[in-house]
Order: structure tokens, then C-alpha cells, then sequence
């Protein structure tokens, strides 16, 4: 798959990154330099995570008809320490439905394993940057 970020000349650093079919607006804030027109990369980042553990909670539970009527993942971010190697997110799920407390554990169990926080934290991702 190719993912592209292409800039928006309208704006000084605002770019448009297309995945398949879907447009993302992405830019970083006022203070910064940009205009603040969309989540910054870093924003993106956290919200790839954010967006995992929901989705793997749903799937698992409809898999395993766990009578899951919503979830809601709250990412926070403390990137104090990220020049030094710490970059630290908490996620909180908000679960609803009739859920047992076995359930519930299950279900925070799954999130601790979606595939993007495997990506974050157990997987060595190697980068090759190069010239077009």
C-alpha cells in the first residue's frame, strides 16, 4: 500500500495525506509554524492507537457475542520526557453494556493486545527514506 502527503500550498505547512480512497487533513499548530488545520503527526499517531484498541474490542466482542454496546478510547498523551527516549500514552476505555466484570477484563485484556500497540511497543519497524 502507498500512502502519500501531499502539501497544500494554501497553507504554510498544512499537508493532505491520501490512504486509498480517504483524504486526511494534517498540520501542526499555531506556535509551531502551521495554522493548526488538522491533527499533527504526532496526533495521528496517538489517535492510530486510539482508534485500534476500539476496534479490536468490537471485533472481539461480536466474535465471542459479548453484549458490548459501545466503547469509547480516551488516548492521553505525556511527551515531557520524548527527547529522552519516553514517550508516554494512557488510554482509558469507557465500555457500556451488560457487561460482567469478567467481561470487562476480558474485553480490557484484548485491548492491551490490538495490533498497533504490538506495533508501538514489540516490533522493531526499520525505515528507509530516499529520494524521488
Amino acid at each position: 500500500m502507498t500512502i502519500k502527503a501531499l502539501r497544500d500550498q494554501s497553507l504554510p505547512m498544512r499537508h493532505i495525506v491520501h490512504v486509498r480512497n480517504h483524504i486526511i487533513s494534517t498540520d501542526i499548530s499555531v506556535e509551531e509554524g502551521g495554522s493548526d488545520a488538522g491533527p499533527s503527526p504526532h496526533d495521528l499517531y496517538d489517535a492510530s492507537l486510539s482508534a485500534c484498541k476500539a476496534l479490536t474490542v468490537v471485533w472481539y466482542a461480536k466474535r465471542k457475542n459479548i453484549p458490548l454496546e459501545n466503547v469509547e478510547v480516551t488516548m492521553e498523551r505525556d511527551d515531557k520526557e520524548e527527547r529522552h527516549g519516553v514517550y508516554r500514552l494512557t488510554a482509558t476505555l469507557h465500555l457500556t453494556g451488560e457487561l460482567t466484570d469478567a467481561q470487562r477484563a476480558e474485553l480490557l485484556s484484548v485491548a492491551e493486545k490490538c495490533p498497533i500497540h504490538k506495533l508501538m511497543t514489540a516490533v522493531t519497524t526499520e525505515i528507509t527514506t530516499v529520494l524521488g
